[in-house]
């Protein structure tokens, strides 16, 4: 540093001196933190794919064999004979249309129940809600219980309980998605203005007017834009349900799979992909229109 940088540092306040250091030290943490998990993600990286055993080799060759598969499972598609030829591809239209509807209605039903579960579940799940930590631990357990269980895994249970059908399948999507919805409803209630909260408590209300006065009506439409996203998801998820009998046009494909039913297997996932992009199409409407309601509520 030459006399006239001196000089000028020295007639800086101490005050920007302190500044600068402090400054420095918090940059030089941040960097020394930004290193070190770096590292802890490049350990846990390269453990994910030493224990995973995978080989990107491996995936270059499988590729093609994957797209082999696909591309043999469409039929064979002629100008000249095109009805006939879509006529013998979709020869279980109206069958498979039935299944899909069911499954439809799995996801729909499971998603009510498993939401209204959920609501339930989340008032004591929200840590500024309850006072007692052992009720939100409880609560907390518990939805965590209901989400980490796989869906196909309640599934089994289910069908060894209550036989093949649907309503197996139906109540393992209601209880996977009162632990997922639980979490996420809890979260929303943990952001809320407590000030209605207070304005309830000060006017004489109990627990119960709080939450349904001062909580929901905040939380209302983040509870509606969750359950149909979980809808979505739970459409998805009912027709693989079908692989251990819990009914839905997962069972069809199943059997299509293991009897190596190629034509009707690319039948069957093309109704799904057209269900599944109209009821997220539709959903996706919806919510715009709850959160805009919301906002120009808001202003």
């Amino acid at each position: 540093m030459g006399h006239s940088e001196a000089s000028f540092a020295a007639g800086r306040p101490q005050r920007l001196v302190d500044f600068e250091q402090r400054f420095a030290e918090e940059r030089r943490h941040k960097r020394l933190w930004t290193f070190v998990h770096l590292v802890l993600f490049a350990i846990a990286l390269a453990g994910s794919v030493a224990v995973s055993d995978f080989n990107l080799v491996g995936l270059m060759n499988g590729l093609p064999k994957a797209w082999n598969y696909i591309v043999g499972t469409l039929p064979k598609l002629s100008l000249e004979t095109l009805g006939a030829d879509l006529s013998d591809w979709y020869w279980g239209l109206r069958f498979w249309l039935r299944l899909l509807v069911e499954t439809i209605l799995m996801g729909f039903v499971g998603t009510v129940l498993g939401g209204l579960i959920a609501l339930l579940l989340c008032f004591p799940a929200s840590r500024n809600l309850v006072e007692n930590t052992g009720i939100y631990f409880l609560a907390r357990r518990s939805l965590e219980f209901l989400r980490t269980v796989p869906e196909l895994v309640f599934a089994l249970i289910f069908v060894f309980a209550f036989g093949l059908g649907p309503f197996a399948g139906v109540l393992a999507i209601a209880v996977h998605t009162a632990g997922s919805l639980g979490k996420l409803f809890a979260e929303v209630n943990e952001n809320v203005d407590p000030r209605p909260i207070e304005g309830v408590r000060a006017a004489g209300g109990n627990w119960p007017m709080l939450m349904r006065l001062g909580v929901v009506p905040q939380a209302l439409p983040n509870y509606a834009s969750y359950l149909l996203l979980r809808f979505e998801i739970n459409v998805r998820g009912a027709s693989a349900l079908g692989i251990v009998g819990a009914g839905g046009i997962g069972q069809e494909l199943y059997v299509a799979i293991r009897q190596f039913e190629y034509t009707d297997i690319s039948a069957i996932m093309l109704l799904l992909i057209a269900t599944t992009s109209i009821i997220d199409i539709t959903c996706e409407t919806i919510r715009h229109r709850l959160i805009g309601q919301d906002m120009q509520a808001g202003h």
